[in-house]
């Protein structure tokens, strides 16, 4: 028994040496490339690198990869971009919107052939500001130290650190300090980026803007739980978008799309959150009212909605939509569809629009990386969900824990501390994972000062959460950040 002891004794700290070995700071790479954008050559330096995250003692206990675009010249603006997930690296806003070139799909944003592609993308932010695109730990090429050390960072409050850490770093080490500051996320990375506006401003770091693209800041809004009847209401025009698209609507809706979206906003906000609050107390007459609409406005039969008791979840609205047509509609995107070998289950075995862009980014990211970027690099990209290895940490929120998570009231303070910052928020009409109603819900809930919501700025798009593979979605973007950059830059 001692001897075992013993051996034990002494083979710990083996282990424990071998568990905290120092992580390797690989050296970035700089290249040199162009591109024409506007009828003007633009020449660049792409760096692709590997920034350390410390801690107390001075040892690196994640490393975040990144690529940066920058132009030479004078009054750069500096733009810092990332994705969501929580668990998505930066490929998607990377090589679908922002940067210097772009994964090809079909033109409406659904899934070409293998071998996929990639092209200069002339819809690109570069001509506007310098670009830095970072992947956050446990996502694209980021890791931890260790899986102990991952949990720090898989969480609301640990990932806003971890990533306003990067961009304090990054400043300091590009002597950007003075350069017009903007942050860019999409899906949770608008959560991400709602709490480092006050993370940022606190710690003397001041934005001219915030890109929120397919908003989410608030989860109760999404959340379909019981005794939470907010997300039923707040999907709902989403769903007469979707419905409309499939020409699901009654003759005099499918008219105009947006007459049939305020429509369902107007009944949403009003009569239907109303009797989704009486519950059980509902009578007769007002459930048959609330039917009717209902029927009206989302192209779902009225036994359907009878027997769900008014309330349809998002999967359940994807697979019931088409179901007469043995098609099932995307959840990133309803205008995208599927086929399933079964007819009867009550909701999808897979979303078609996850389907049709995950592939193609994926294996462009990679091919992009190693080949034209120059980072040679072994290790998985991990483009949505694979290196989060511990359970997100939602509990740390602005109301001590309980609750849903919510980052609105960040961006609210933000706000008041800095009113000279502009918030640029884009919304999808067929996004049911971001629900623009939802998003509007939430902004008209923040408390803003009055004179403080002449600083927002919203455009709407007639495509999904990824509106920038719909390529008429992705030019009417490129325009309306250009016009964005142009009224905060100074």
């Amino acid at each position: 028994m001692m001897r075992i002891f013993l051996l034990s004794f002494l083979v710990c700290p083996l282990f424990a040496q071998m568990a905290v070995k120092p992580m390797p700071e690989p050296k970035a790479e700089v290249r040199d490339a162009e591109i024409t954008v506007k009828g003007k050559l633009l020449k660049y330096k792409s760096t692709t690198g590997m920034m350390p995250l410390k801690n107390e003692a001075g040892e690196t206990e994640a490393q975040l990869f990144y690529v940066a675009y920058t132009v030479d010249g004078p009054n750069r603006p500096l733009t810092v971009c990332f994705n969501g997930g929580p668990g998505a690296g930066s490929l998607w806003l990377h090589l679908g919107a922002i940067g210097p070139q772009r994964a090809m799909m079909n033109d409406d944003g659904s899934l070409p052939p293998a071998p996929y592609r990639m092209s200069p993308n002339e819809a690109t932010w570069l001509d506007q500001s310098d670009l830095v695109f970072v992947d956050p730990v446990g996502t694209g090429f980021s890791r931890a130290k260790s899986s102990d050390v991952a949990r720090k960072y898989f969480g609301v409050r640990g990932d806003i650190e971890s990533i306003g850490t990067f961009i304090r770093q990054y400043l300091n080490q590009t002597k950007r300090w003075q350069s017009s500051l903007y942050i860019a996320g999409e899906s949770y990375g608008t959560m991400r980026a709602a709490g480092l506006s006050q993370w940022l401003v606190d710690h003397g770091i001041a934005l001219n803007g915030v890109m929120l693209i397919s908003t989410i800041m608030n989860f109760q809004t999404v959340r379909f739980q019981k005794g939470n009847d907010v997300p039923y209401a707040l999907h709902l025009p989403t769903y007469t978008a979707i419905a409309w698209y499939h020409k699901k609507l009654p003759t005099d809706l499918q008219k105009d799309l947006r007459k049939a979206v305020d429509e369902s906003r107007k009944f949403a906000s009003g009569d239907y959150q109303s009797l989704l609050f009486k519950g059980d107390a509902l009578t007769p007459e007002e459930r048959k009212r609330g039917l009717d609409q209902l029927v009206r406005l989302t192209g779902l039969s009225r036994d359907f909605l009878d027997h769900s008791d008014l309330r349809v979840e998002i999967q359940r609205f994807t697979k019931e939509l088409l179901r007469d047509k043995g098609l099932t509609v995307g959840r990133l995107d309803g205008r995208l569809t599927g086929q399933e070998g079964s007819a009867t289950s009550e909701t999808p075995s897979f979303d078609p629009s996850m389907s049709a862009i995950r592939p193609p980014y994926t294996a462009i990211m990679n091919a992009y990386a190693r080949e034209q970027l120059g980072w040679q690099e072994e290790k998985e990209y991990f483009a949505l969900g694979g290196g989060i290895t511990a359970p997100w940490d939602w509990g740390i929120t602005q109301n001590g824990g309980q609750g849903y998570a919510d980052t609105s009231e960040n961006l609210r303070a933000a706000l008041e501390r800095n009113p000279h910052m502009k918030v640029f928020i884009a919304i999808g009409y067929y996004d049911l994972a971001t629900p623009f109603h939802a998003a509007e819900y939430t902004v008209s809930h923040m408390g803003l000062p009055a004179n403080l919501r002449k600083n927002l700025v919203w455009k709407d798009y007639e495509a999904g959460h990824m509106m920038y593979i719909h390529v008429p979605s992705l030019k009417k973007l490129k325009t309306d950040v250009d016009q964005f950059y142009q009224e905060t830059h100074k």
